[in-house]
């Protein structure tokens, strides 16, 4: 290829499985790594500053023409584990809550469910840096994503696993992110992309062996909250919550304040 691929992935240990390939196998002569959160990474695609990123699937209804590229995404059949709502008392003792600056379609998948699901309808406040973390005490709530949601589950008493309660209501898997780009790729890169991403799913030893994380057992993590494979079932699913998003933007929505 004479221009490398600038392809955007997410700077979690979720993602490790995934990008195995993109390090380890020839098509990394052919890329561009840029590691990022969620959010920028989409912000990303948009402007044109990556070709393909590993983004948050809510940016979908933003961009004006997109592909989804590949077989895998990250998603899960039921509890994610790393994607949570958490607090100190039950969901109708909550009076506000904190969404996590670093996400985009957990913050959509959250109100979505705060208010078809629960019914509840607290203060809510957009996140700008990771302080936020310290206000979820009391009757504030607070949506982590990622690796830090692994450490919050030491923390907090309330654990609401947005995947597992997605999969309760509609009984279909959730994919929060898949692999997306805004043009057409040559089809002989998109299958040694694909390639690439299969190769590290059989290695899950050999990748929690080279990421050690004492705080959650990341081969239960890789192997039974995540799941990699964007089959037709998770393809339902994608397809379900983005007819949610798009009816999200007919209908008002809970105000929400920045931090």
């Amino acid at each position: 290829m004479d221009k490398k691929i600038k392809v955007g992935i997410v700077s979690y240990r979720n993602t490790r499985p995934l990008i195995y390939g993109l390090q380890h196998t020839a098509l990394s002569n052919d890329i561009e790594l840029i590691e990022d959160i969620p959010a920028r990474l989409a912000d990303k695609l948009k402007t044109g500053e990556i070709d393909l990123g590993l983004v948050p699937v809510a940016v979908i209804p933003q961009l004006g023409e997109y592909h989804i590229i590949g077989d895998y995404c990250i998603g899960t059949e039921g509890e994610v584990a790393s994607v949570c709502l958490f607090s100190e008392v039950p969901l109708n003792e909550i009076t506000r809550v904190y969404l996590d600056y670093q996400s985009r379609s957990s913050v959509a998948l959250l109100q979505w469910l705060m208010r078809e699901s629960w019914g509840i309808f607290p203060e809510i406040i957009q996140a700008e840096d990771e302080s936020y973390r310290e206000e979820i005490k009391g009757t504030t709530a607070g949506l982590v994503i990622g690796d830090r949601a692994l450490e919050q589950r030491l923390i907090s008493t309330y654990i609401y696993d947005l995947g597992a309660e997605w999969r309760a209501i509609t009984g279909l898997p959730f994919v929060f992110a898949a692999w997306v780009s805004t043009k057409s790729l040559p089809e002989s890169f998109v299958q040694r992309f694909n390639e690439a991403n299969a190769a590290g799913i059989p290695r899950i030893d050999e990748i929690v062996a080279a990421n050690p994380f004492p705080v959650y057992d990341l081969r239960k993590y890789y192997t039974l909250n995540l799941s990699y494979q964007l089959d037709e079932r998770k393809r339902k699913g994608l397809e379900l919550f983005l007819s949610y998003l798009q009816r999200e933007k007919e209908e008002p929505v809970a105000e929400i304040k920045e931090f």
